[in-house]
């Protein structure tokens, strides 16, 4: 006997147990159930923080403080649509200058009269240090 006279005879045996509705369900149960799980914990999350930061973008304005993706600390001078002129260097000692980079570069922002987020956090620390003692 060859490999096709295997096949055709065990054709019509596998035609004759045919699954339900309910085998294919189960079959199909645990990758649904992976995607649900990946949805709720990957991708609703990273959807959540995207609408979070465009929402601080649009909300840029004159004299806040930044912190751009590639470390740069300014203070905004100037906003016109997706161009934000910034302010670096010390105002103290007139070693200003002045950059150009476009909103999306924008990875903080700090409203005047607000602390900035690291500040904040070391604050914290040190009232659980305290608290501790």
């Amino acid at each position: 006997m060859n490999l096709f006279d295997l096949t055709a005879y065990a054709a019509p045996a596998a035609a004759g147990t045919t699954a339900g509705a309910g085998g294919m369900v189960s079959a199909f149960l645990p990758f649904i159930l992976i995607i649900a799980v990946m949805y709720f914990l990957m991708i609703r999350p990273q959807k959540k923080k995207e609408k979070l930061k465009q929402e601080m973008l649009s909300q840029l304005i004159v004299g806040d403080k930044i912190l751009t993706i590639g470390g740069i600390h300014g203070k905004i001078v100037s906003v016109k649509d997706d161009v934000l002129v910034i302010e670096t260097g010390e105002a103290a000692n007139d070693k200003k200058s002045y950059i150009k980079i476009t909103r999306w570069a924008v990875s903080e922002v700090t409203k005047p009269g607000e602390e900035p987020k690291e500040k904040k956090e070391e604050a914290t620390e040190i009232e659980k240090l305290n608290d501790n003692e």
